[in-house]
C-alpha cells in the first residue's frame, strides 16, 4: 500500500456553490484498500513524490478514479447541506458542524486525488485533462481549498452564523477557482 503525505491543499473541485457551481462529478479519494465509505476512510498517497505520480497499478489507479469521484460527489452534497442550513432562518448548528467535519475530513484525502494516469483514460470523469498539465496551479489551488474547509469548520465549532457564511464564502471561492478551469460538466 502506498502512502501520501497529506498536505494542506486545496481540493474540493467538486464541494462548493451547490448546483450552480458543483455537480460532484469528479473522481473519489485516494483511499485504503477497504470498504469503507470516503467520510471515513484513510488517505494514501505516493512516498518521495509528487501527488501527480502515477499509481503503482491499473487496480490502484481505478481506486483513484472511482475514489475521487466519490470523495467530490460526497463534498458536494455535504456543501448543498452547510449552504441550505446557513441560508435558513434558525440553522441547525450541529449539522453545520458535523458536515464541516466530514468536508474536512475529504479535504485532507484529496492530495491523494490527483495521481497521473486517472483521469478521463480510465472513463467517464469531470477532471479535465489540465490537471496534469498545470500542476502547480492545480496544487495552489488545492492548498487554498484545505486551508479554507480548516477555517471554515474552526468557525463552524462556534456560534457566530455570520462568520461562518462569511467563511463558507470563501470556501466557495476556493473550490469555484479550481472548478472553472478543471472541471468539466457530467451528466449522471
Amino acid at each position: 500500500m502506498r502512502i501520501v503525505s497529506v498536505a494542506a491543499i486545496a481540493a474540493s473541485l467538486a464541494a462548493c456553490g451547490g448546483p450552480e457551481t458543483s455537480q460532484g462529478n469528479n473522481s473519489a479519494a485516494n483511499m485504503s484498500n477497504d470498504a469503507r465509505p470516503p467520510a471515513t476512510a484513510q488517505g494514501s498517497a505516493v512516498t518521495n513524490g509528487s501527488m501527480f505520480d502515477p499509481p503503482p497499478s491499473k487496480e490502484e489507479a481505478m481506486r483513484v478514479h472511482r475514489d475521487r469521484h466519490e470523495g467530490m460527489e460526497a463534498m458536494g452534497k455535504d456543501n448543498k447541506i452547510i449552504k441550505q442550513e446557513l441560508n435558513a432562518g434558525s440553522p441547525n448548528l450541529d449539522l453545520v458542524r458535523s458536515t464541516a467535519a466530514k468536508m474536512s475530513t475529504l479535504s485532507e484525502h484529496a492530495s491523494g486525488w490527483f495521481h497521473a494516469g486517472t483521469g478521463q483514460e480510465l472513463g467517464k470523469s469531470g477532471a479535465k485533462p489540465e490537471i496534469w498539465q498545470n500542476q502547480a496551479d492545480v496544487a495552489a489551488k488545492l492548498s487554498a481549498f484545505q486551508k479554507a474547509m480548516q477555517a471554515f469548520s474552526k468557525v463552524a465549532n462556534g456560534n457566530d452564523v455570520a462568520a461562518m457564511k462569511t467563511q463558507f464564502a470563501n470556501l466557495a471561492g476556493t473550490c469555484k477557482a479550481c472548478h472553472d478551469k478543471y472541471r468539466s460538466e457530467m451528466h449522471h
